[in-house]
């Protein structure tokens, strides 16, 4: 049966081409965090290790919700190794064992990358496909993304302790009291 919900064949397959992209580079940055949290050693293991399961955990159901969003325009989403492989934006680290710092370093890059990717397919779904369903979609998984960043960016700025006192604070805008 045809499917109507006011795109054309072209501008479905224009959003199923984004979540497909998408659907690679959450597989490869859910390979990756998987395998730090398995490899992770040091005295910041279990932080790390814990923080990495619930990631893992999420990114599995954002490649579930990616998967199922691509059914219901009518496309199906990849499947393979080679498939992700070839579609991604994100690069395997193949044969090497970071430390700690540096596997959170990646994992940020990572999930950077795929903001800026989300926020193109964002804009791409919204004016060139008309497809505000996909665009909603993909702002929260944007959204995700960038707290999974903002909280593994927390913990390399952390990296460096200082006394309390010592350490210049950035000029922030802070709400005022009404």
């Amino acid at each position: 049966m045809a499917i109507n919900i006011g795109l054309t064949d072209e501008q479905r397959q224009g959003s199923v081409d984004i979540l497909n992209r998408v659907v690679a580079d959450a597989y490869l940055l859910l390979i990756k965090t998987k395998k730090y949290h398995w490899d992770v050693i040091g005295p910041q293991f279990r932080t790390l290790h814990e923080l990495w399961e619930e990631q893992y955990e999420a990114l599995t159901e954002t490649i579930d919700a990616c998967a199922e969003r691509i059914r219901t325009l009518g496309g199906y989403p990849l499947g393979t190794a080679e498939g992700f492989l070839s579609h991604a934006s994100l690069r395997e680290h193949a044969g090497d064992l970071p430390p700690a710092v540096e596997m959170v370093k990646r994992l940020v890059t990572d999930h950077e990358q795929i903001i800026r990717n989300l926020r193109e397919g964002i804009d791409r779904c919204s004016e060139e496909f008309h497809d505000e369903g996909t665009a909603d979609f993909l702002t929260g998984l944007m959204e995700e993304h960038e707290k999974m960043a903002w909280m593994l960016r927390s913990f390399v700025e952390g990296e460096a302790f200082e006394p309390v006192g010592t350490r210049e604070t950035k000029s922030l805008k802070v709400p005022s009291k009404a």
